[in-house]
């Protein structure tokens, strides 16, 4: 029977330290090293590549498009269309990671997205995730997964330290007017901006609330991410406050009854404890 390399591990446990925890739950993000091997990201992420490219269907060209379509193309649940990407998403390593830093006893899948950030492409406006999803508590977190180092002219994630813990925003959709507002009022309420590369291997995640943004690809190298959301196991629907949670409601938990554990075929058990 074949064996991975250990280089391309995704399972075993990432040396997480009670500092960098705690920094997650103080500034509602953390930026962790070393997470995954050089030939892990790049095995897997030619695949993702590939699938981005397949599945595709955003060919207007970047002047034509809106502010959230030139930002980059949103491929999502490409777990379900590939098994060598459900490998990866699959993986352990990243989903104990998000339980341990969310403090559950399990995380559940909420969904993937490849974010490619092309040549030319424009910003992503400030905004937080969970204005979109349906979710009863806080407890939710993205890993953002660069599939090259990532520096600061091709995009890379910025976090507003410290801003999960405020509501203002909560009501604003990626936009032109996210992207005003927000940016005023992080400022206004002395937020710091944490805007850094990423070196290949490392990982940040991010709280639901938690308002973050990313500047242009001024390069010609497309900026190639992978994304998993997680939730907690526990997690149960919220009424929809907006269509946008009405339609995530649809999409990402079918069958899901409001006030009840989200548990549909598409939200499976990642990790528990």
């Amino acid at each position: 029977m074949q064996t991975k390399s250990p280089a391309m591990d995704l399972d075993s446990r990432y040396p997480l330290t009670k500092e960098q925890t705690q920094y997650f739950r103080q500034k509602g993000f953390v930026k962790l090293k070393d997470v995954l091997s050089a030939d892990a990201i790049n095995h897997y992420g030619d695949q993702i590549t590939r699938k981005v490219i397949d599945l595709n269907t955003m060919h207007v060209p970047l002047e034509k498009r809106s502010t959230y379509d030139k930002a980059f193309l949103q491929i999502q649940n490409i777990w379900e269309k590939d098994a060598v990407v459900r490998e990866f998403v699959f993986g352990e390593r990243l989903a104990r990671i998000a339980t341990e830093l969310m403090g559950c006893r399990g995380v559940r899948m909420y969904h993937d997205q490849a974010l490619y950030k092309e040549p030319s492409g424009g910003h992503t406006p400030w905004h937080a995730d969970q204005y979109y999803w349906p979710l009863e508590t806080n407890k939710s977190c993205t890993a953002w997964i660069p599939l090259q180092a990532t520096p600061l002219d091709m995009g890379p994630l910025a976090f507003a330290a410290g801003s999960h813990n405020v509501t203002f925003g909560r009501d604003l959709a990626i936009s032109d007017e996210s992207e005003q507002q927000i940016q005023k009022a992080m400022q206004a309420r002395n937020f710091p901006l944490i805007e850094e590369p990423f070196d290949l291997g490392e990982v940040s995640f991010h709280y639901g609330w938690t308002f973050h943004r990313a500047g242009p690809n001024t390069t010609q190298t497309p900026r190639k991410v992978m994304t998993i959301i997680y939730i907690d196991v526990d997690m149960r629907l919220a009424p929809p406050v907006n269509n946008n949670q009405q339609r995530d409601w649809e999409r990402w938990c079918p069958g899901a009854e409001i006030g009840e554990v989200i548990n549909s075929p598409i939200n499976p058990v990642m990790y528990e404890q």
